[in-house]
């Protein structure tokens, strides 16, 4: 396995490129539950540009009947993301100082129990909420503040690398 560099300016590229519109050759699941974590892994493809296509525990998208549980699901690409030692984009759960674009961002709801939403950064001049700029999908948005969510927490993962064959 090798390990490479994941392209952050092709990831933010694309989120900047996509973040107010849809993407014709990905399915848009804004209407069954979020297009956000959907929206996320299209930006981390195209800055890892590699797919891992293990059934059930990768992290892969061939339509919307044929894709793994971690490419749509906030719980699912954060355990795909920070356990992955195989193929595809790795990274791990850091603080807020450390985030740079291309990292991913998941908010936290006390009252749902869970994180539930995913949210690419695509700009971090420093470690406060209100100059951490990200794009999203569902309720598209594009260089937003992360300070203008309502959360209750939030947990940071920072995109280490990619492993390819």
């Amino acid at each position: 396995m090798k390990k490479t560099d994941y392209n952050r300016d092709s990831a933010t590229e694309y989120a900047l490129r996509w973040a107010l519109g849809r993407n014709k050759k990905y399915f848009d699941f804004s209407h069954y539950g979020g297009d956000c974590t959907n929206f996320v892994s299209q930006c981390l493809y195209a800055g890892s540009g590699i797919m891992n296509y293990t059934p059930i525990y990768g992290w892969y998208y061939v339509s919307s009947y044929d894709r793994s549980p971690s490419w749509t699901d906030v719980q699912f690409l954060y355990d795909f993301l920070v356990n992955n030692n195989d193929i595809g984009p790795f990274g791990k759960e850091t603080d807020i100082a450390k985030l740079k674009k291309g990292d991913i961002i998941q908010l936290y709801s006390v009252i749902e129990k869970n994180f539930y939403h995913s949210l690419i950064v695509v700009r971090a001049d420093s470690p406060e909420p209100r100059n951490i700029l990200v794009c999203a999908h569902t309720d598209n948005s594009r260089n937003r503040p992360l300070s203008t969510y309502a959360y209750d927490d939030f947990r940071c993962i920072h995109i280490e690398g990619v492993n390819k064959p």
